[in-house]
């Protein structure tokens, strides 16, 4: 079966994503914020908002977790599909595959260092035989 939840930052994070510790260097903020670009969210609207680095991270990093998602099958196959915007060429977007128990991450895609200043959509497929956070 399909089940498709979209991910709205206007009044929670996302069914999918873990309470956001703010103190990791997230925060909400939409385009009329006067951060800087970008002015809008991915689809023009300039009041939607999105989750950003604070700039006291950007020289740091930042993560995001989901929640725990059951493992994966012919039937059941995990897709996330997310946008990005890039703003510094030194910046690297990764995300990475944690099976549960297990401690270690495994990195699943990156992007860095491509064109900036713009936002882009991807979408990643997830097999997993374990539990797991993405």
């Amino acid at each position: 079966g399909s089940f498709h939840e979209k991910c709205d930052f206007e009044t929670d994070p996302c069914k999918a994503l873990q309470e956001l510790n703010l103190q990791s260097g997230w925060i909400t903020r939409n385009g009329r914020s006067g951060m800087g670009p970008p002015y809008s969210d991915h689809s023009g609207n300039e009041s939607a908002y999105f989750l950003s680095l604070s700039s006291e991270t950007w020289s740091s990093s930042a993560a995001l977790r989901t929640n725990v998602f059951l493992p994966t099958d012919e039937e059941h196959t995990c897709q996330i599909t997310f946008h990005y915007w890039i703003s510094q060429m030194s910046g690297t977007l990764r995300v990475g595959l944690q099976k549960l128990p297990e401690d270690t991450i495994t990195n699943i895609w990156q992007v860095s260092g491509e064109l900036q200043d713009q936002w882009k959509k991807h979408t990643i497929t997830v097999n997993s035989t374990e539990k797991y956070e993405v």
